[in-house]
């Protein structure tokens, strides 16, 4: 997506902080993460890997857990790499709610730097529940940590995890609390699903092929439908989920983010043209009238989820969609629904772009950009059958990363992605704040309209969700099969 995008790159040396290394983010994607860098020789000789944590763990304890983690996600590991991994890790025991501890982390990062003998990059990577988010900011700016080396040459950033607030207000006033400390600039607040291949594809796949570049919104477009669904249901995260919902913990991040690169304008593909066509598409949304979220806006919550929670009072929704509609010239007539729902009939993140006149729905192509699984851009088509008669059926022109790609090593992983955009301050796949708060913006009235009711559809596991999605994915493509199967996606 950014004109480094395509090259090998060079990273400055480095101190990665992770508050927060003995957690499951840490464990399941950072480390792993750090590991298949180190693997590809992509991070620089002088790079340090500090880890912060209220726990007394040591090295080889961390070290061992993601040796294992590895192992079962790729059928083993590399030991020469795990050894480097452990050369480059150190732990440090620190009371992150204590403000005076933090003289003490910076009196490490500075004697790392003298014994590395040179000024490095420090990076701070808040793996840790969000709520805790304000009160390390403010630690790390009243303790000089926002600030470089002594020299004052080298670069100092934070990355923040998703959410970035609860709701409109609480956004504003992280991002205004946050800068206080730490200017746009040395903030990364990310965003994986941005980060993954076959998102930044979805930009080269529109700009570079002019066959679609010239038809590319209302005039030839009959809809756009983004989907995030999981087959597994809150997986033991019953904390977060009782404080988030679907609508926070997906549509108002993620999806609006592929919905925003989906439609954004034409422009060079430079970091800052892109965040500021993201914004545009993003403030042309017209949210939802309050009075009209029953219509336009669609909760549930599978069958059990209660129980699991062990809250039978509760409201949050495992299962959201909305229907949007774009306030500009290039897409004011092109309906966008966005749904996501935990415990349904498949996992699969795409988002489908419906080709068509609305007044012939058994007319139309659909492109399909397969986020995960199997990763890849699929085009459906009408083609005739052989033989005397006209009849028409579908066929498919289907391109995927893992078959054209396999004698790859093999595109990184988001995560490794976003870590390298970090050290060398490449701000393309992260969310800006004006970004945040137009998609806060967007769910502000479906979320105050919900919290005012306590009455969740419920759904059964495995299924498609609520009855209420059909009937708001008909009203758009009244040929979907709604009982299931393809036409259900």
């Amino acid at each position: 997506m950014s004109p480094q995008a395509h090259e090998t790159p060079v990273l400055e040396p480095a101190i990665l902080v992770i508050f927060g290394i003995t957690g499951d983010l840490s464990q399941k994607k950072l480390l792993p993460a750090l590991y298949h860098l180190i693997k590809n020789n992509l991070l620089h000789e002088h790079t340090v890997i500090l880890g912060v944590t209220r726990r007394d763990v040591n090295t080889e304890d961390l070290l061992r857990q993601t040796e294992a983690t590895i192992s079962a996600a790729e059928g083993g590991s590399d030991p020469a790499t795990v050894q480097k991994l452990g050369e480059r890790l150190q732990m440090m025991q620190l009371d992150i709610t204590d403000g005076q501890e933090y003289d003490k982390l910076l009196e490490r990062l500075n004697a790392i730097e003298a014994d590395q003998g040179m000024c490095m990059n420090r990076l701070y990577y808040l793996s840790i529940p969000p709520q805790v988010f304000g009160p390390i900011v403010r630690f790390l700016g009243q303790h000089g940590l926002n600030k470089s080396c002594p020299h004052d040459v080298a670069m100092t950033r934070l990355l923040v995890e998703k959410p970035f607030g609860y709701d409109l207000a609480s956004a504003r006033e992280l991002i205004d609390d946050t800068a206080a400390y730490f200017s746009e600039e040395q903030i990364f607040r990310i965003d994986h699903y941005v980060a993954k291949e076959t998102v930044q594809n979805i930009l080269a796949f529109r700009f570079k092929n002019p066959i679609f570049s010239s038809i590319w919104g209302s005039r030839y477009i009959r809809h756009i439908k983004i989907t995030a669904a999981e087959k597994i249901g809150i997986e033991g995260r019953s904390v977060f989920y009782e404080q988030t919902g679907a609508l926070r913990d997906f549509i108002q991040s993620h999806l609006l983010q592929l919905m925003a690169i989906t439609m954004m304008e034409q422009i060079d593909l430079g970091s800052q043209s892109i965040h500021a066509a993201k914004l545009a598409l993003l403030e042309a949304v017209r949210p939802i009238p309050p009075d009209q979220v029953d219509e336009f806006a669609v909760r549930g919550q599978y069958e059990g989820y209660t129980d699991e929670v062990q809250n039978p009072g509760s409201s949050i929704e495992t299962y959201a969609a909305l229907l949007l509609r774009v306030n500009n010239d290039r897409w004011r007539n092109t309906p966008v629904l966005i749904r996501t729902g935990k415990a349904l009939a498949d996992k699969l993140t795409q988002i489908d772009v419906i080709f068509g006149p609305a007044w012939a729905p058994e007319q139309r192509n659909i492109l399909t950009f397969r986020i995960q699984p199997d990763e890849g851009i699929a085009l459906e088509l009408r083609v005739k059958k052989p033989g005397f008669e006209d009849e028409v059926q579908q066929a498919e022109m289907d391109f995927s990363y893992q078959r054209r790609f396999e004698d790859a090593h093999g595109h990184p992983d988001a995560y490794e992605r976003v870590l390298v955009d970090a050290v060398r301050g490449d701000h393309t796949l992260f969310a800006t704040s004006d970004e945040v708060l137009a998609s806060w913006k967007i769910v502000e009235p479906v979320l105050q309209a919900w919290s005012r009711s306590n009455e969740v559809p419920k759904y059964t596991p495995g299924s498609w969700g609520p009855d209420a999605a059909d009937a708001l994915l008909s009203s758009i493509d009244p040929s979907t099969e709604v009982n299931g199967g393809p036409g259900k996606i």
